[in-house]
């Protein structure tokens, strides 16, 4: 059963990449603004005025944009961190400012910001969470990019209690019907997607 699922979630993320491929980049342009928008209003709602710490991630074509977004989160006053690639699939944080360089991963087909990174220790202060997906349907379920980092990383923050405000980013085309996306024993759902079209509670998601 479980390799029947795992076909039928790598045709749903195969889709989903030839569909992202062949967006135009005025549209992309568009989505990344909206992101921008709506992620820093869901920042506001988390934290108010306060400056806090937020995990997100560079978005690269095709991926929905997220360069606005981070900006817009740097320019109102918060921390913003994002992921580097470690062995075993677990995820390192490191500071981004609009300064900072990019880095090709030595683990994934991904880049990096350079600079020092922090352990998972550093969750308990983060005050939300933008993960990427490829899909996320109305039950909360994902689909990722197939690298399975951000399952582990999920797994250990219920692991330790943690119950950080999350949200999958994903283009507004690629929320899909409740029930759509099987579930694997080690998927962990989501409570929230950010589309460019807003912020989305999902039914099922923890």
């Amino acid at each position: 059963m479980s390799g029947t699922i795992s076909e039928t979630k790598e045709s749903i993320r195969a889709l989903h990449r030839e569909r992202r491929a062949a967006t135009h980049p005025g549209q992309r342009d568009e989505a990344g603004a909206a992101l921008a928008v709506h992620g820093s209003a869901w920042a506001r709602q988390l934290a108010g005025d306060t400056p806090s710490t937020f995990c997100a991630y560079l978005g690269v074509v095709p991926e929905p944009p997220t360069l606005p977004l981070l900006q817009e989160l740097h320019r109102l006053g918060h921390r913003v961190l994002l992921p580097v690639c470690e062995p075993g699939r677990r995820l390192s944080w490191a500071d981004w400012t609009p300064a900072v360089e990019f880095v090709r991963s030595r683990f994934a087909p991904v880049l990096e910001p350079a600079g020092a990174h922090h352990d998972g220790g550093i969750m308990a202060a983060v005050a939300g969470l933008y993960i990427p997906a490829t899909a996320v349907d109305r039950s909360g379920n994902r689909i990722g990019q197939g690298g399975g980092y951000y399952d582990v990383l999920l797994a250990a923050l219920a692991d330790e209690g943690l119950e950080i405000p999350l949200a999958a980013i994903v283009f507004d085309s690629e929320l899909l019907p409740a029930g759509t996306i099987p579930a694997e024993a080690f998927d962990r759902k989501v409570p929230a997607a950010l589309t460019p079209s807003g912020l989305v509670r999902l039914s099922d998601g923890r």
